[in-house]
């Protein structure tokens, strides 16, 4: 008579000693045998039952990723090793709290290293959701900037009295240029910030003088 075989994976992602058993039924002699390739037992133990099963346990226990040790501790004081072991986990938790590092400061440390480890491997399934996670992040944060920017050269430009064309004229750029940084599309480098603000304050004491009757 014939023999027939079945295989049941066992052990899970961390259970480094997990593998395949094969149950292997000879229905003439009636036996019943059972293989469990062990991690463990193909280093030490020469009476393994084949060294492929072995190397392959092995391999598969090498893959098979672990927690980051640092997790209770705050993402960002992970090292780079501990981000990179947690991007080859299947966490979501984990994951999470990496993506809300890197909101918190989309240039800081934790996105640095992110951006490390994306740049020079990227075998994790969730690479592309941490590289959206980086890059809008990132945009975000200088939308706010530029409003924010936007509202100072407002503040400067409402102190001076002066009307947006005769400030732009001033500062020496065009009026289109200067609508541009009012609507926070660009912003203006430092240089011409200091330019700006040296413009308002000296407008500024003029129409205090104005308003004091010349004294």
């Amino acid at each position: 008579m014939g023999q027939s075989a079945a295989t049941l994976s066992v052990g899970c992602g961390r259970d480094a000693g997990g593998g395949e058993v094969t149950l292997s039924v000879d229905a003439r002699r009636e036996a019943v045998t059972a293989r469990i390739p062990s991690a463990r037992a193909g280093a030490a133990s020469a009476n393994a039952p084949s060294t492929s099963n072995t190397s392959s346990a092995s391999s598969a226990s090498r893959r098979r990723p672990q927690r980051p040790a640092v997790e209770n501790k705050p993402v960002e004081f992970w090292p780079t090793a501990a981000i990179r072991d947690a991007l080859e986990t299947d966490d979501l938790t984990v994951w999470q709290r990496i993506a809300a590092a890197i909101k918190r400061d989309p240039y800081g440390r934790t996105a640095r290293q992110v951006e490390e480890v994306l740049e020079s491997t990227r075998p994790y399934g969730v690479s592309k959701a941490l590289s959206e996670v980086l890059s809008r992040s990132r945009e975000n944060l200088e939308a706010n900037e530029r409003a924010e920017v936007a509202r100072l050269i407002r503040a400067l430009l409402g102190r001076s009295g002066l009307k947006p064309q005769e400030f732009a004229s001033r500062i020496g750029v065009s009026g289109e240029e200067f609508a541009h940084y009012l609507e926070a599309r660009t912003s203006p480098p430092a240089s011409l910030m200091v330019r700006m603000s040296r413009l308002s304050d000296r407008f500024a004491k003029m129409k205090a003088q104005r308003a004091n009757g010349g004294r």
